[in-house]
């Protein structure tokens, strides 16, 4: 019996024994720390917002727009435009002292035209209107107090001359509403290509103007709008 309790005792040293060598290998040196593993976080990359065009339809300078119904039917476009620092311009209406004198804004004579400047930091901007009638019998045409410019989040009205006889130096025609008869208000515009409406409209605008995101904007009638953009 003393023998078999001593075969027991020696095999328990032995399970005893293989077991802390076993440890021994999993622990590592003794005073050696296992260091944790390192939990890396990629970056989530942040998406830049994409500008969106405030009209992603407008037309380009010279295309047309349709507006009427029926028979009454006609097309409108900004054919051109232009940037002026300052213009002359001279009307024979326009040269008496007394009328001169009593002028909104100090005029200054130049070759013997009035010479227009804009408030510091501003420049002019020419836009070129011409509206044809497709249909067969008169049309109402869009007044010039319908085409607004539109940039950057601001409108700006256009700016009128002194009147129908008024000659811009180096600019061909007048100013579009007295092409349709009663300067501002609508006017009528006959059936034929001949007998299309066509001039400009002045705007007083900021002289850094980004031009490639600046529009015409147009209410043509009550139920078509359209929009150029100059860019």
């Amino acid at each position: 019996m003393k023998f078999t309790f001593f075969i027991a005792a020696l095999g328990a040293f032995f399970i005893i024994l293989v077991c802390s060598g076993c440890t021994s290998s999993l622990q590592g040196p003794p005073g050696t720390i296992t260091p944790a593993p390192v939990m890396t976080t990629l970056p989530v990359p942040t998406s830049v917002p994409v500008p969106v065009a405030p009209y992603p339809d407008a037309l380009t300078a010279g295309q047309y727009a349709t507006f009427g119904s029926g028979n009454k039917l006609g097309n409108a476009t900004v054919f051109k435009y232009e940037i002026r620092p300052e213009y002359t311009w001279t009307a024979p209406s326009f040269n008496s002292p007394r009328e001169q004198a009593a002028s909104s804004q100090p005029n200054e004579i130049v070759r013997g035209y009035n010479l227009a400047k804009p408030d510091e930091g501003d420049t002019f901007l020419f836009i070129y209107i011409r509206v044809i009638n497709n249909g067969n019998t008169a049309i109402y045409a869009p007044s010039a107090s319908q085409f607004v410019v539109f940039s950057d989040g601001n409108l700006f009205n256009y700016t009128p001359v002194h009147g129908p006889d008024v000659v811009i130096d180096k600019v061909s025609g007048t100013q579009y509403d007295y092409q349709i008869g009663r300067g501002g208000e609508v006017g009528y515009v006959q059936p034929g290509e001949s007998n299309r409406a066509e001039g400009y409209l002045i705007y007083e605008v900021p002289a850094a103007i980004p031009l490639q995101d600046t529009y015409v904007v147009a209410n043509l009638d009550y139920r078509n709008q359209a929009v150029w953009r100059l860019g």
